[in-house]
């Protein structure tokens, strides 16, 4: 069973997202989940969307780009960079609204709300526990701002089928 570890909100949620979630699993099973080509689009999109990957070069410096589609059609193009990759410890890497040639746009060309920022960086840190995981994710945004837009929701439901793909690889 996953542990949602999240705390209670404080002053910090006016200034970026943080997420605590333990996994059943080893700290190498979870990190390779985030970092296989093969396993990251079976979770790395909300429940009923697919996530595609134009380009995804997991590696520091290494860059992506990618497409959620949601059940009624809708796209949301983001690419990004990544600054850290350590196995099995810490990846750190940008996120940046973009439309499917790549090109950066603003929230509002893209649907999104005008408060969103154009980038932020995702770092997130996997902490062996007597063979399970603490995970810590942060993104440079406004916790408020992202349940309000639907992202911070959508971390947690993704860390969710992330935990649904760990059974299968490492049932209890």
């Amino acid at each position: 069973m996953t542990e949602v570890l999240s705390p209670p909100r404080t002053k910090d949620a006016d200034r970026e997202v943080r997420i605590v979630r333990e996994f059943d699993a080893p700290q190498s099973l979870v990190f390779r989940a985030w970092t296989d080509a093969t396993q990251l689009p079976q979770w790395f999109a909300p429940t009923g969307c697919a996530i595609r990957f134009r380009t995804l070069d997991i590696r520091p410096g290494g860059e992506f780009h990618s497409c959620i589609r949601t059940p009624d059609g809708q796209e949301c193009w983001c690419k990004g960079v990544y600054r850290e990759v350590t196995s099995p410890e810490r990846i750190v890497f940008t996120m940046a609204i973009s439309n499917d040639a790549g090109e950066l746009i603003g929230p509002l060309a893209a649907g999104m709300d005008p408060a969103w920022p154009q980038e932020t960086i995702v770092t997130v840190t996997f902490e062996e526990r007597e063979g399970r995981t603490k995970l810590i994710l942060h993104q440079t945004v406004s916790e408020t701002l992202a349940e309000k837009t639907g992202a911070y929701p959508s971390w947690l439901d993704m860390l969710g089928r992330l935990e649904g793909l760990l059974k299968k690889s490492f049932p209890n």
